[in-house]
C-alpha cells in the first residue's frame, strides 16, 4: 500500500466514523426534504389520514362514526388503504423493493393507530421508512422517517417475523411533523346527549338540522354529514332551498361552507375557518350597544355578531353569494 494511499483511507475513516455516530443519512435527508417541499404544512398528509379512517368507518352506508365498530379486519386493512392514498395524493413512483420510490430512494409505508405499533417486516431492514400514526380519540397524527436497524427493533416470533421499534430508539426518527391536529371526527367528540338527539330521527334531513344546531362552532367534513344524512344527495341537504342552511336561518343560524365568500363572514366571527367540503355553523344576532368588543361581520347592511346563549333568537341574514370562482 502506497504511504498516500493509507493517509487518505485514515482520512476517509475519521470523517466517516463520525458522521456514522451522528446519524448523518443523505438519502433520508433527500426524502424529508422531498416530502416537505410537497406539502410544508402537511395539510395534505392530514386529509389523507382523516380520509383513509372515514374511508373505512363508511359512514353514508354504515352509520359508523367509531374506529372501535371496526371489524378486526378492516382494522388490519387500514395500513395498506394509508399506502395507497398516500401514493395517489402525492403521486409517489413504485419502489424497486420497497412501496414507494422518493427523490430516488425506496421507501416503506408503515401506518399504526396505536403510537409505535409499526409492523416492520424483515425486507425493511436497512431500508427508509416512512412511520404513519394517527389516533381518532386524541385528533392528533405524526408522520416521520426512519432507517430501519435491526438493533433498534424488539425481538419477536410472530409468523411473519414483523418487528416493532423498541421504545428507546423512537428518537431515531425524524419527524416530519409530530402531534398534529387530525381534522377532528365531529361525531366521535360530541356530547353524547347531543349525538344521541342528532340520530333521534329516521329522516335525514332533520338529522343534519340538529348537528348543524349542536355540533356550533366547530369544523364540520364532508364524511359527518355523509354518515348523518346517509343519503347519496347529501351535501345538497346542507344547502339552501329546503337544506339545512335555509331550515336553520329563522333559528338565527348561519352555516358557511368553503367558499371565500363564506370563509370571510366566519374569519370576521372569529370563528374556525372550513377547509374544502367543511361547513361551521354558528348563531348570530345583530350587534348592539353592549356587543362593543365583539367581532363583527357585515352581513344584508347590517352588523352581526355571535350569539350568547341569553340573546333572543332573531333570523339569520342571507350569506354573501359564491362564484365560480370561489
Amino acid at each position: 500500500m502506497l504511504p498516500f494511499e493509507e493517509a487518505d483511507i485514515k482520512t476517509a475513516v475519521s470523517v466517516a466514523l463520525p458522521n456514522l455516530a451522528a446519524g448523518v443519512d443523505p438519502e433520508l435527508d433527500r426524502v424529508y426534504d422531498r416530502i416537505m417541499a410537497q406539502d410544508p404544512t402537511g395539510r395534505r398528509f392530514a386529509r389523507v389520514l382523516r380520509d383513509t379512517i372515514d374511508q373505512l368507518l363508511n359512514g353514508e352506508v354504515t352509520g359508523r362514526y367509531d374506529w372501535k365498530a371496526l371489524f378486526k379486519t378492516e382494522k388490519t386493512h387500514a395500513g395498506t388503504l394509508v399506502e395507497i392514498n398516500l401514493q395517489r395524493e402525492f403521486r409517489f413512483a413504485d419502489g424497486d423493493a420497497m412501496d414507494y420510490q422518493i427523490a430516488d430512494v425506496d421507501v416503506d409505508c408503515k401506518y399504526s393507530q396505536q403510537f409505535g405499533g409499526w409492523m416492520i417486516p424483515p425486507e425493511a431492514m436497512d431500508h427508509l421508512c416512512l412511520l404513519a400514526w394517527a389516533d381518532d380519540y386524541k385528533s392528533l397524527w405524526s408522520i416521520g422517517l426512519v432507517r430501519i436497524r435491526h438493533e433498534w427493533l424488539n425481538t419477536g416470533n410472530n409468523r411473519d417475523l414483523k418487528l416493532t421499534i423498541k421504545a428507546e430508539h423512537r428518537d431515531k426518527i425524524r419527524w416530519l411533523w409530530r402531534d398534529e391536529a387530525l381534522p377532528e371526527n365531529v361525531l366521535l367528540h360530541m356530547d353524547t346527549a347531543d349525538r344521541a338527539a342528532v340520530f333521534a330521527s329516521d329522516s335525514g334531513q332533520r338529522r343534519l338540522n340538529e348537528l348543524f344546531r349542536r355540533a356550533q362552532k366547530r369544523r364540520i367534513g364532508r364524511n359527518v354529514v355523509r354518515t348523518v344524512a346517509q343519503q347519496k344527495d347529501y351535501m345538497k341537504r346542507v344547502r339552501g332551498n329546503g337544506g339545512s342552511r335555509s331550515a336553520l336561518r329563522p333559528e338565527g343560524i348561519l352555516i358557511m361552507g368553503d367558499y371565500a365568500s363564506h370563509r370571510e363572514i366566519a374569519a370576521q366571527l372569529g370563528l374556525p375557518l372550513p377547509e374544502e367540503g367543511e361547513f361551521v355553523s354558528a348563531r348570530v344576532v345583530s350587534a348592539r350597544a353592549h356587543h362593543q368588543d365583539a367581532p363583527v361581520a357585515v352581513l344584508d347592511g347590517k352588523q352581526w355578531v355571535l350569539a350568547q346563549s341569553d340573546n333572543p333568537v332573531e333570523s339569520a341574514p342571507p350569506l354573501p353569494s359564491h362564484t365560480r370562482q370561489d
